[in-house]
């Protein structure tokens, strides 16, 4: 049965959910190297060998929200605040795009500094695209409807922002006190404004096989060009602080089947779950873009793991070389992803939904 899913795959054909719940729920290694085999040359046959890079630039910690998997929570007095100027983001940018980086993901908790004065970050992002010419992400959380024009007419290529899962009972224990349907919305809005948008799912933390595949399929619908899968990490002040970490295999299982089920879209490879030693085994899952490239020693953290090999040097473009060459790729130029994204932000743009900015605003 297997082999005949996996065909079907390469050749480009639907599977249906019974058969993606069975891809999931291999747990012979020889059966999953095979997924994973497969999933690479999925990837070969649509990107090549080439792989992008994000720099990730978390400028400020704050935030609003109480999420209950999350260090930075509101609640968490264990946690590092800090607020970075301008000068020191432009500062970051530059140099991470000097180190060889495609894109610059400007990132923020829910911070009311900026979501209630979305014009502050609006000229952040201009601030760091005309400095660096690099295609931007701006994952701050829910903006209105105002605020994502303001960030996309500033220079902003994509949207970030994550469910972390589809089904809402799981949704609200873990997004403790947000809406739902406000963040599908904010992603619709953007969307249609012309920017990509990226969707993200937390595993290892009360979901099911079936919960996954359902996300798959919202991801779909949405029509997320970049689609990210992490792994749950306890984290010291959070609610679920005292549970176990499974393993990494949910996740290198997802990132694999969601390469068979869109061959086409971007799929993270995080530095941010494992550091750099975890980075091959996702490559070899099916990833191909490495992110949270963060400078050393500059006072910018990470997210799930905010620390981890930051100020040793080894979250850098210059230290993930050793790995792709392992994995048989290597650095895209800056012009092969100007063009990819260039190219689907044109194909994808519609005429922007009114109804979805009137609920937004409203």
């Amino acid at each position: 049965m297997l082999e005949t899913i996996l065909k079907k795959c390469q050749r480009g054909n639907q599977i249906s959910t019974e058969e993606i719940v069975y891809l999931l729920n291999r747990t012979d290694e020889s059966e999953r190297e095979r997924i994973f085999a497969t999933a690479r040359k999925v990837r070969q046959a649509v990107f090549g060998n080439k792989v992008f890079l994000y720099g990730f630039v978390y400028f400020s910690t704050y935030c609003q929200n109480s999420c209950t998997f999350c260090y930075f929570r509101k609640e968490n007095s264990h946690s590092l605040r800090y607020r970075k100027t301008l000068p020191e983001v432009v500062d970051i940018a530059v140099e991470l795009k000097k180190s060889g980086v495609h894109l610059i993901d400007l990132t923020t908790g829910d911070d009311r500094f900026y979501t209630e004065h979305p014009e502050r970050l609006a000229s952040i992002v201009k601030a760091v695209k005309d400095k660096t010419g690099l295609s931007i992400m701006v994952s701050p959380g829910v903006l209105d409807g105002q605020g994502l024009e303001l960030i996309e007419g500033a220079g902003a290529d994509w949207y970030a922002l994550y469910q972390e899962t589809h089904q809402l009972p799981l949704f609200d224990q873990l997004r403790q006190g947000q809406s739902y349907e406000k963040r599908m919305i904010a992603k619709q809005y953007a969307r249609d404004l012309g920017m990509l948008i990226e969707e993200g799912l937390l595993t290892g933390i009360g979901d099911t096989l079936e919960d996954r595949v359902h996300s798959f399929r919202e991801m779909k619908k949405l029509g997320a060009r970049q689609i990210r899968t992490m792994t749950f990490v306890p984290q010291e002040g959070a609610p679920f602080e005292g549970v176990g970490n499974q393993g990494y295999q949910k996740e290198l299982m997802n990132i694999a089947v969601m390469r068979l089920l869109f061959p086409d879209v971007l799929i993270p490879a995080s530095l941010d779950i494992e550091g750099l030693g975890g980075l091959e085994k996702r490559l070899m899952a099916g990833a191909n873009v490495v992110t949270s490239i963060i400078p050393p020693r500059k006072g910018f953290a990470g997210v799930a793991s905010c620390k981890n090999d930051i100020d040793e040097g080894l979250r850098t473009v210059e230290e993930i070389q050793n790995t792709l060459r392992k994995c048989n790729l290597e650095n895209a130029t800056a012009q092969e992803y100007s063009r990819w994204v260039a190219d689907r932000r044109i194909s994808d743009k519609p005429v922007a939904r009114k109804c979805a900015g009137d609920f937004i605003r409203g």
